[in-house]
Order: C-alpha cells, then sequence, then structure tokens
C-alpha cells in the first residue's frame, strides 16, 4: 500500500446525525485496527441548514457511550471534495443521488452507499433526526461499526 494517506467523506443530509457517527466511529474503527495513520476522515452535509453546528446531542450522547471521541462541526459538501477524497460515503439512496448529481466530471472519488458494506446487509442508514428518543442513533451507531469494519476488511485485500 502506498504511504499517501486515504480520505474518506462521510455524507448524510444534515451533518449533525448519521455521518458524523459514521466519522467517529470510522476514525475509531482504523484506530483499533492500528491503521489510523493512514485514514483522514471527515463528514459533511448535502445541506447547508447545520454548518458551524456541533451534532444533534443524541448522536454526541450515542457516541460518548461508546468511547468514540468527536470534537468536530457541520459542513456542507464542496466540489472540491470530489477531487480530494478517495471515497465518499452516503447513508441512503437519496444522498447518493445527491452526490452523484453534484459530483463533476473526471473527480477521483468513489462514490459508495455506506450500508453495501453492512454484514448484516441493512444498507440503508435511516435518518434519526425526528425520532422522539435516542433508538435510531444507536442503531445508527451499530450499522456504523459493521459497515466500517465490512469496508476495512475489504479495502485491506486491495
Amino acid at each position: 500500500m502506498s504511504s499517501e494517506k486515504k480520505k474518506a467523506l462521510f455524507i448524510c443530509l444534515g451533518n449533525i446525525c448519521r455521518s458524523p457517527i459514521a466519522e467517529g466511529v470510522f476514525q475509531k474503527t482504523v484506530d483499533d485496527m492500528k491503521m489510523g495513520d493512514q485514514w483522514e476522515i471527515d463528514s459533511a452535509a448535502i445541506g447547508s441548514w447545520h454548518v458551524g453546528n456541533p451534532p444533534d446531542w443524541r448522536a454526541l450522547d450515542t457516541l460518548k457511550k461508546h468511547g468514540v471521541p468527536y470534537d468536530n462541526c457541520a459542513r456542507q459538501i464542496t466540489t472540491e471534495d470530489f477531487s480530494y477524497y478517495d471515497y465518499i460515503f452516503g447513508m441512503d439512496e437519496a444522498n447518493m443521488r445527491d452526490l452523484n448529481k453534484r459530483a463533476p466530471k473526471g473527480s477521483k472519488a468513489k462514490l459508495l452507499l455506506f450500508g453495501d458494506f453492512d454484514s448484516e446487509g441493512d444498507r440503508i442508514i435511516r435518518d434519526p433526526y425526528y425520532d422522539s428518543d435516542s433508538t435510531g442513533f444507536e442503531k445508527c451507531y451499530q450499522q456504523s461499526c459493521r459497515c466500517s469494519k465490512g469496508f476495512l476488511e475489504q479495502f485491506k485485500k486491495i
């Protein structure tokens, strides 16, 4: 494998629920697999509503409960991201449609549905933003754990 870091970007609609959880979990997973120095990881939003804000408190509580550090703030995806990142992961089909529409011709990023790497086959990471409790956030965390591990196991074989 080359010494250049691989770069992964996690995308959801607002960058305050699913993508921050995925970002934090992926970072912890690469650290646990002793691959942390090989990766640069971030997350961003399709929309601009929450730019500059920390994640939803339920997302932060879920990460904290599982010992996953997180201190990033929401940002919106840029055109440059498509050339900077190697992998851009969307959380659902609507994210993937938006990413495919925004991707400039010839950009290097591989656009991937994060859920395609779920060992249980749960492909869509449902947005828990409108939930009345933290159940959806916990489910997102568990899916992110499986997807991170699934992707990295595949990646190591490349």
